[in-house]
């Protein structure tokens, strides 16, 4: 283009009368050039020139119009600014006049600087989009969601309004009193949060006929927690587990299939020969101790927050204890995730979790000497089993601070030991039920297998102090929360073999509580046991023994023996013929 082209793009000036009067016969077809359009014009602009990239040719080729050719290409250009974009209908031209005007009204130092910014700043206000891709939240936030949960809590019932009867003792626990004492020593969860679980327990006992509630504590998971309550049912309304009918069913299933599924021939004789049984006997399983008895004599209740539905956990077996101790697995939060580790373990979450409750429940749960003593009416078994019971001693009045915080052997558990079996009552392995026995025949030929040594652990009420050491760690650690102020402390035991187990007792008062990710202290990194020795494929025996092959001579021996024994039988045929004969 040449410079007097150029020179017509540029705005007009008071000298350029040529161009004043070309500009003036342009304004009435095409628009001013000189002054920028409002916003509102420049999108009535847009949309009147979306629809084609130039202005009509008639414009253009009308020589009566057009006088020289700098005016035609003045033209083309301005139409060339005016043409709109496919993406967002805004053209050019409209942009540059906005800009300008801003640039022109703020008048800042070094506007050639911020020339980026305002247009971006003008195309930013100029964005629409479309109707139909308009997303509309109806979902609400997390926040919102976990608010409307929450809300529940703190919303009364048609029962809330009655005055509790003076003579019934509610089993809902002070759960801010307990936060109170945990706080002093440094534990526990916000204030806040222990409201929401208090409330969070009244609910609970609202609706589960309870006798006694405790905030048992919090199990730390990948994806959510576990806010765990152990309770006691009312006498006589204890809740059996569904799983145990289910597995009932089950079995009794399986037993009429496996008896009624034979085929027989014509003879009444089964068409096909039975397989050969394996002669491996698997070790027997230890039965799971009922509920209110042993590992299952509390019921617990896990919630993945204040607010959302409590789920009672089955009962734990004695393998699932066995298991749980042999592997270390992080808690997802999820009850039915499955436990994918080796050994296999026998359940889903809710089994491990509820094993692992047991094992810290028996390790950890720990009272002042004194709080509880054995019945005295209670007799022990005759067969010198350990008690497994006992009652609050209402003559106890409580111990020194300083004692309790200063010697772990004023701290007694006052939960069974676990054994190595994974029951608290030892079971015999020898003792077979009738429907395990088997033929006389089969039981006389077996071996009589050694009688296994019962177990025994320690006894309940047992001192801290003979608690077992890890390695060179002491078991417990004892600590008071104040020593500025002792009339006003309280003594506090840390437990070092499950770290997150703590313990408080002031006067006459204690409680213990969990908040960790469930795991044992190990002084060595965890190391899964190794694969069991493959078994043998088939027993061994005579006929599948291996022999060296007989040499010539033996063969030659052996020939000679069957030829001297053959003629033998055939002279002592010929003798007795003639003897029948005579």
């Amino acid at each position: 283009m040449s410079n007097e082209s150029e020179a017509g793009l540029r705005l007009s000036s008071p000298g350029d009368t040529d161009l004043e009067t070309s500009a003036a016969r342009q304004e009435d077809e095409l628009g001013p050039l000189n002054f920028p359009k409002s916003s509102h014009e420049s999108q009535e602009s847009a949309k009147s020139h979306s629809h084609s990239s130039t202005y009509s040719p008639k414009l253009i080729d009308d020589q009566s119009f057009i006088n020289s050719k700098e005016e035609q290409e003045f033209v083309n250009a301005k139409s060339f600014l005016l043409t709109a974009s496919t993406k967002t209908g805004i053209n050019l031209y409209d942009h540059l006049c906005e800009v300008l005007t801003k640039v022109l009204e703020e008048r800042k130092t070094d506007a050639v600087d911020m020339l980026e910014d305002l247009s971006k700043e003008t195309k930013k206000f100029k964005f629409q989009q479309n109707a139909d891709t308009l997303v509309q939240m109806t979902e609400p936030s997390p926040e919102i969601a976990l608010a409307t949960i929450e809300k529940k809590l703190f919303t009364k019932g048609e029962d809330d309004f009655e005055e509790p009867e003076e003579d019934v003792e509610s089993p809902l626990p002070n759960v801010m009193e307990m936060a109170f004492f945990f706080e002093q020593a440094g534990i526990g969860l916000s204030k806040e949060e222990y409201i929401k679980v208090w409330m969070a327990l009244k609910h609970l006992v609202d609706t589960h006929p309870l006798q006694h509630v405790r905030f048992w504590g919090k199990i730390l998971g990948t994806e959510q927690n576990y806010y765990i309550a152990e309770v006691e049912y009312r006498e006589g309304e204890q809740v059996e587990d569904e799983e145990e009918e289910d597995e009932q069913v089950e079995q009794d299933v399986d037993n009429i299939d496996t008896q009624g599924n034979d085929d027989f021939d014509e003879e009444g004789l089964p068409e096909v020969d039975e397989p050969p049984k394996p002669d491996y006997k698997p070790p027997p399983v230890a039965p799971k101790e009922e509920k209110g008895t042993g590992a299952n004599k509390k019921t617990y209740f896990v919630s993945n927050g204040p607010g959302k539905a409590w789920v009672s956990l089955p009962s734990v077996t004695p393998i699932q204890i066995v298991i749980a101790r042999q592997i270390k697995k992080y808690f997802t939060g999820r009850l039915d995730a499955p436990v994918v580790t080796y050994p296999p373990f026998p359940g889903n979450e809710s089994n491990y979790l509820r094993a692992q409750i047991a094992r810290i429940s028996a390790a950890t749960q720990i009272s002042p000497m004194g709080f509880y003593q054995f019945d005295e009416e209670e007799e022990e078994d005759v067969e010198g089993e350990a008690r497994d019971t006992y009652v609050e001693n209402i003559d106890f009045e409580g111990l020194p601070i300083r004692e309790l915080s200063e010697s772990v052997n004023n701290w007694v558990h006052h939960v069974l030991h676990i054994l190595a079996q994974g029951r608290c009552k030892w079971w015999n392995p020898s003792q077979r039920n009738e429907e395990d026995v088997e033929d006389e025949d089969e039981e006389e030929e077996r071996e009589e297998p050694d009688e296994p040594q019962p177990e025994d652990g320690p006894p309940l009420l047992t001192p801290l102090s003979e608690d077992a050491t890890i390695g060179d760690i002491l078991p417990w650690t004892t600590a008071i929360s104040s020593s500025l102020v002792p009339q006003y402390a309280v003594a506090v035991v840390h437990s070092n073999l499950w770290p997150g187990a703590h313990a408080f007792s002031s006067n006459k008062k204690f409680e213990n509580i969990y908040i960790g990710w469930g795991h044992k202290y190990s002084p060595e990194n965890y190391s899964p046991p190794p694969m069991p020795q493959p078994q043998d494929e088939f027993p061994e025996g005579p006929e599948v023994t291996e022999m060296d092959d007989p040499t010539p001579e033996q063969e030659a021996t052996l020939r000679a023996a069957l030829q001297a024994k053959g003629d033998e039988e055939i002279e002592e045929a010929e003798e007795e013929e003639e003897e029948e004969e005579v």
